[in-house]
């Protein structure tokens, strides 16, 4: 076994605080990677303090993280020592299902559904998995994503959750050069949506309900900035969006958005709120056909894919780096929205 030392909440109302670990053995297809950053993601609070249930407790969180390969096993053929790797949100799954057939491990619907980085059961170690918050991390090479060089690394870590979070709704509704898109928030995923949206040729509009975020949002990329408090300024672009990534994770209004889109326009949600949103109007989606979806992350290639776009983009997260002593302070400014627009753990801070 492999002694790691992490960060971990032990229960609810506790603060998380260092806790040793045992990482497994390399195995024939395993990566072992020194984790050199990690991302700090609200789902890493919410699990935290159990806000969404089902939390075992010592939990580990992180699931954005990047760090460097320092050993493979024998049937290893992806990487080697040295190479610079990620883990996102998964380091398993079934693999039979149709969805891990089709490259949609995320939404794996096998016995155990797809193993999360932390808080999953560990068919391989037994217990449950701990996540980046950690110095070390052995996965399977199947999950294990390649990180380019030429991006700067601590700000590649959100790109994991956040990154492939926003790519994967505008890739899969074909967001492309001339459609205007939207999207709702501007916050670890809202200013990725705005980035990623630009980058695929989309007129983007960021909506917001503080005026002060307009010259961050155009600097992001954004080529308008709605205040969605404001009714005159909605009402300019009724009728009018080709699709909407709604990043927002708390109750709201949806039908205000809803009566934006064209005919057969969507609205995609990814943000998940501790209490649901009211129920929009069936009128606003009959009589214009429109769509009100979501979306879940992405499977293990279509975030390589993200990946290998930011790169060529020179796409990367805006983050504030911290030390690992300072992310009980990180999560109550997160509470804040006091963070432009992710914070990244340098591992390297982590004390033995």
């Amino acid at each position: 076994m492999l002694k790691a030392y992490s960060y971990a909440a032990s229960a609810t109302d506790k603060p998380l605080g260092p806790f040793e670990i045992n990482r497994r053995d390399v195995g024939p297809n395993d990566v072992r990677i020194d984790v050199l950053f990690c991302g700090v993601c609200h789902s890493d609070l919410h699990m935290a303090r159990n806000e969404w249930g089902g939390t075992n407790y010592p939990v580990v969180p992180g699931h954005e993280i990047v760090g460097r390969v320092v050993e493979v096993g024998s049937d290893v053929t992806k990487f080697k020592a040295g190479d610079l790797a990620g883990v996102g949100c998964m380091v398993d799954s079934c693999r039979v299902c149709d969805a891990c057939q089709e490259g949609l491990e995320q939404f794996c619907d096998g016995p155990d559904s797809f193993i999360q980085t932390y808080n999953s059961p560990d068919r391989k170690s037994g217990g449950v998995t701990y996540g980046g918050y950690s110095t070390a991390m052995v996965v399977d090479e199947a999950f294990v994503l390649r990180v380019p060089g030429n991006l700067e690394l601590a700000a590649v870590a959100p790109l994991l959750c956040a990154g492939i979070t926003t790519y994967s709704p505008l890739r899969h509704w074909k967001v492309q050069k001339g459609h205007k898109v939207g999207v709702v928030g501007l916050g670890g995923l809202g200013h990725m949506g705005v980035k990623i949206a630009a980058a695929m040729g989309a007129h983007v509009v960021l909506f917001t309900t503080s005026p002060g975020k307009i010259e961050d949002a155009k600097r992001l990329g954004a080529h308008e900035v709605v205040i969605s408090k404001d009714p005159d300024q909605m009402a300019a672009h009724a009728n009018s969006f080709d699709f909407i990534l709604n990043t927002v994770a708390a109750p709201h209004d949806l039908d205000q958005f809803m009566t934006l889109l064209k005919r057969d326009g969507t609205m995609t949600l990814v943000g998940v709120p501790e209490h649901p949103h009211p129920s929009p109007s069936v009128m606003n989606m009959i009589f214009k056909r429109r769509s009100l979806a979501g979306s879940l992350i992405g499977g293990i290639a279509e975030t390589q894919e993200m990946l290998d776009f930011c790169a060529e983009h020179g796409i990367t997260s805006d983050i504030e780096m911290i030390r690992m002593d300072e992310i009980n302070t990180a999560y109550e400014r997160m509470l804040k929205s006091d963070v432009k627009y992710r914070f990244v753990i340098d591992m390297s801070t982590m004390s033995k």
